[in-house]
């Protein structure tokens, strides 16, 4: 699928693996830490205008609302650069959500389309049938000014998913149990091509999750057929029509791996690598101090009433604090709507505006030396989420309110018998 897509934004019959083409982009995304980086460089190489001001997307999402002098600064440069171009896509406090949330949501990534974002987490689309892949700042400033990129044309391995999941387990599930199997570089600059009659259970909230993850597998992209789920998620919010690409019956892949979905356990990686996996019967007595749930990986609407499930009617455990971060104003509206708020704050959690903050150790959920931490983001490096001595365990949504509730590292079923 990938190499289709590429090649068809080349003006090309076909690529093969190897092969250095350049592309024409349909979306260029930054975020308030890489644009202003980008913005540096776009105007260091002399551009006066951006390509396309409807196709250039700029997201105020890790440190917004503005958590310090800096950070007020970097959304600053990208005010006036959106104000100076007339972009059409910019999302400030009051309007942004979590990019990789966003843009699906607001129908500016489309299925068949080539986005390139500086934020390594831009492989989300591929939930899509969309080829997208994160890059350096610099690659973002020249896909600004020329609404072109450079890429080497990435392998595929193919992952045939069968059965369907179990009550309480989900993609968070699916993609920790992929990485845990086949490690944090095997996928390296491959394309994780999804596919199988197991790909119709699974919900777009599902292959999201699974696809913002392939980079945590070192993939270049992770890509999931387009069929009836993905249509009726696009129609009435695609920006423009979808392509719909498909891999020939012949495909070559590099491996091919079959996942049966049915067998899945809930799964929590350990600190400190995504692919330190554990389902949770073999988790052990490991005590908590704070659980975050939301994130471009697990802030939709799904992933809130996952954990809005278990947490109705019980609290959270002494001592714990539990974060709630809708990924997106009108998720956060729904929640409001919906009672999942008021299920939370009765619950004892916290529930903040849309922002990236506490996964990268920003604000909003930084960790102390010693600390914890029970999140459904989508790293859990040493540091990620403040000091080198915290720890970040990895789990899906029903995990990680479990957790809270029972004050340790818990399963869903052990909370709902």
């Amino acid at each position: 699928m990938s190499q289709k897509i590429l090649a068809y934004h080349a003006g090309l019959e076909k690529v093969e693996a190897g092969q250095l083409v350049l592309c024409n982009l349909d979306r260029v995304l930054g975020n308030d830490i890489t644009s202003p980086v980008a913005i540096r460089e776009f105007k260091k190489m002399g551009a006066e205008k951006v390509f396309d001001k409807d196709k250039v997307t700029l997201v105020m999402d890790h440190f917004a609302p503005n958590k310090d002098i800096k950070a007020a600064e970097q959304c600053q440069t990208c005010r006036n650069f959106s104000s100076e171009q007339e972009l059409s896509g910019f999302f400030d406090v009051g309007t942004m959500g979590i990019e990789h949330a966003l843009l699906p949501e607001q129908g500016l990534a489309v299925s068949g389309d080539l986005i390139i974002g500086a934020d390594s987490h831009t492989c989300t689309y591929g939930a899509l049938g969309a080829f997208s892949t994160g890059v350096g700042s610099t690659d973002m400033a020249f896909g600004m000014a020329s609404g072109k990129a450079w890429f080497k044309v990435p392998s595929a391995i193919k992952f045939k998913l069968i059965g369907s999941l179990p009550r309480f387990v989900s993609g968070k599930d699916v993609i920790l149990h992929i990485i845990g199997m086949i490690g944090v570089d095997g996928a390296l600059y491959r394309s994780m091509e999804f596919c199988g009659e197991g790909v119709s259970s699974l919900s777009i909230e599902d292959r999201l999750t699974i696809c913002n993850m392939a980079i945590e597998a070192g993939a270049k992209n992770g890509i999931f057929p387009v069929d009836k789920t993905t249509l009726s998620f696009e129609k009435g919010r695609a920006k423009h029509e979808p392509m719909i690409f498909a891999a020939d019956e012949d495909a070559e892949y590099e491996a091919e791996y079959t996942v049966d979905l049915s067998a899945l356990k809930p799964t929590v990686a350990f600190p400190h690598l995504p692919e330190n996996t554990r389902t949770i019967d073999e988790v052990g007595d490991i005590k908590i101090d704070q659980v975050v749930i939301g994130s471009c990986t697990n802030g939709l609407y799904k992933d809130l009433a996952e954990a809005a499930e278990i947490l109705k009617g019980r609290k959270v455990a002494k001592n714990i604090r539990a974060i709630i971060i809708p990924a997106t104003p009108s998720i956060y509206l729904k929640c409001v709507e919906m009672g999942l708020v008021k299920t939370f704050i009765e619950a004892g959690c916290i529930v903040s505006t849309p922002t990236c903050g506490p996964c990268l150790g920003g604000y909003m959920g930084v960790l102390a030396a010693g600390e914890r931490c029970v999140s459904t983001t989508n790293r859990n490096f040493i540091g990620r989420m403040g000091d080198t001595k915290s720890e970040v365990y990895l789990a899906s949504p029903s995990v990680a309110a479990a957790s809270a509730v029972m004050g340790r590292i818990a399963g869903p079923e052990e909370v709902m018998k």
